[in-house]
């Protein structure tokens, strides 16, 4: 007996055709599924859309509504759920997905950076690995992204290329398996990577700050002046920035906004080492919070989930406290 795996299709490349004004999502998720004839062999599927828009569209409520349908699915009985999915906001989906769903079955999201009707395509090579992974016994649980012949963990992924076919990747820990004709090959446990942060949705207003050369606190100071429940900043190096900026992030956080530091960095983690007013040390001395090797906006994704899910403003750190 085939395995049964449930689609959740949102939209995005893998389910867009070419326009007078642009491309556009407009393929159902069951005609994605029948240009796949391949799928049969795999698993007994079924199908359903939550959203028909492109990747950069997707807000906190598409996601909120795959979890619902992966719920259900589990419910229902499915033995798998693969997600399709705009490439733009890929990683933070199946981020969300990781911290919001306790299921006792594997999620993989996919998508394309080639429409269908465009030469060589990976949507087909995508969308097959997705069903492979999401049915390999080895992985039982947990929220990974299949993508180029490559499985990440949620929590590890990130986008690292406008267009290449290869656009997904794994900068700190790497892939978790690397798929091939016949066999997926594991490089370590396909597991769950993040806390389970309870909050299934969030309204969460968060803002994200860079800092730069010369960057001043003006932006971070609207942020907060306009009613943001907590900031992200994107810090240089291990986590730093400027004077005038850590001076605004230090008022923000003596004011109870929450502020999570990240790297601008592609790999690594913040550190608290500098002491001057910009500096990882006074910023941790101050309050905020260290995003650790989070990019900024999957910082950005688990503190709008953490002001959410925490009673008490001061237990919002403890989310980040581990992974």
């Amino acid at each position: 007996m085939l395995p049964r795996v449930h689609v959740v299709a949102t939209g995005g490349t893998i389910a867009s055709t070419p326009g007078e004004n642009g491309a556009a999502p407009s393929i159902s998720g069951e005609d994605l599924l029948n240009s796949v004839p391949a799928l049969e062999a795999k698993a007994d599927l079924s199908v359903e859309s939550v959203s028909q828009v492109p990747g950069f569209d997707v807000d906190f409520e598409v996601m909120a509504d795959v979890g619902e349908a992966a719920r259900e699915a589990v419910e229902d009985g499915a033995d798998a759920i693969v997600v399709t999915h705009g490439t733009d906001t890929l990683a933070e989906t199946a981020y969300f997905l990781d911290l919001t769903l306790s299921v006792p079955i594997p999620v993989v999201v996919t998508g394309a950076q080639r429409r269908l009707d465009e030469s060589s395509s990976d949507a087909p090579a995508n969308l097959l690995a997705a069903v492979r992974a999401a049915t390999h016994p080895r992985v039982s649980e947990g929220v990974f992204v299949a993508f180029d012949d490559e499985l990440h963990a949620a929590r590890d992924v990130r986008k690292v290329h406008t267009h290449k076919l290869a656009a997904f990747d794994s900068p700190n820990d790497g892939p978790v398996a690397t798929l091939m004709r016949d066999e997926i090959s594991f490089h370590r446990e396909p597991d769950s990577e993040s806390v389970y942060l309870p909050a299934a949705s969030t309204d969460a207003d968060v803002a994200v700050v860079l800092s730069g050369a010369g960057v001043s606190g003006a932006q971070f100071e609207r942020a907060v002046e306009s009613g943001a429940d907590g900031l992200v900043v994107a810090g240089t190096g291990l986590g730093n920035v400027t004077s005038d900026l850590g001076e605004a992030i230090s008022d923000a956080v003596e004011a109870g906004v929450p502020v999570v530091v990240t790297s601008r960095c592609h790999a690594g983690r913040t550190g608290a080492v500098y002491g001057t007013p910009g500096g990882g040390q006074t910023l941790r001395v101050a309050g905020a919070i260290s995003g650790g090797d989070l990019p900024s906006w999957k910082a950005r994704v688990k503190l709008a989930l953490a002001l959410r899910a925490a009673d008490d403003p001061d237990d919002v750190e403890s989310f980040f406290d581990s992974s």
